[in-house]
């Protein structure tokens, strides 16, 4: 009986905590027109913040990554104490993120000479192994259920992979093989309305069409935010990386304050 009763004891506290896991605030938010709209501002906006700073500025690519890598470590550290979704501390560390990540890929072209392939083939294989190893670990990569702190610091390694990557992608594309700014947007567009046709009218899988789609909005935002910044002798509108940084820095602030008060009345994108 005794053994019987100390069994039963062990069931019910494993029981528990799967349910306890089941059940935690999801750490991030469910993905929504709102999600896709202010991705994109966020990695526009990654482009143009960390040339505005390392030129503009004239804090050089050096100074600029190191100090951007440490505010993203102090956001990153707001975001891990909140354990759930909180708006304001997830699209920051999102900002924050988008502008590291290009700064990786444009200290590895310009300060060490590698080229923009073998970064795109580094990043890729860097994001295939975070994924793998994330997948083994935990048996999933659904974002729906990023519920603990070791899935948070995967999905933030993988989100880290995923502007590296994309920069480097978008990079050769426009420049590499001088698609230039406009059809590069254009092309990273429509092999993303093929994925998203791909999920809704042929049942792709939904994790692999997520992934896809999130690596690939980093070029397309790209793309387009070089276009409107960039003079217009090199292909770009002239608009300059200072007046395209606050349009779209105003965008996500807009979106983020609504965000937060959806999330706060209960009905936003928070999901268990």
């Amino acid at each position: 009986m005794t053994y019987d009763l100390a069994h039963e004891d062990t069931l019910a506290s494993a029981s528990s905590s799967a349910d306890h896991l089941t059940h935690a605030a999801n750490r991030v938010p469910d993905v929504t027109v709102d999600f896709w709209l202010i991705k994109l501002m966020a990695v526009t906006m990654g482009e143009t913040a960390a040339d505005f700073l390392a030129v503009n500025l004239g804090f050089g690519l050096t100074a600029t990554s190191l100090l951007m890598a440490a505010v993203l470590a102090v956001a990153l550290v707001f975001q891990f104490r909140q354990k759930r979704y909180v708006p304001a501390y997830y699209w920051l560390a999102v900002v924050l993120i988008s502008v590291v990540g290009t700064l990786v890929t444009d200290n590895l072209v310009d300060n060490f000479g590698v080229s923009l392939v073998t970064t795109t083939i580094v990043f890729t294989v860097a994001l295939a192994a975070t994924l793998a190893i994330w997948y083994a670990v935990e048996g999933t990569l659904s974002i729906h259920e990023v519920t603990t702190t070791r899935r948070e610091s995967f999905y933030w390694l993988a989100i880290l992979f995923t502007f590296a990557l994309g920069t480097a992608a978008g990079d050769l594309v426009a420049e590499h093989f001088a698609l230039g700014y406009m059809a590069s947007g254009i092309l990273f567009g429509m092999i993303i309305a093929s994925i998203t046709f791909g999920y809704f009218g042929l049942k792709l899988d939904g994790i692999l069409a997520f992934w896809l789609a999130y690596i690939l909005t980093r070029p397309l935002g790209a793309s387009f935010g070089d276009l409107l910044s960039q003079p217009v002798e090199y292909g770009g509108m002239g608009l300059g990386t200072t007046i395209t940084s606050v349009l779209f820095l105003a965008v996500i602030v807009g979106i983020v304050l609504y965000m937060t008060a959806q999330n706060s009345r209960g009905d936003g994108i928070t999901a268990a």
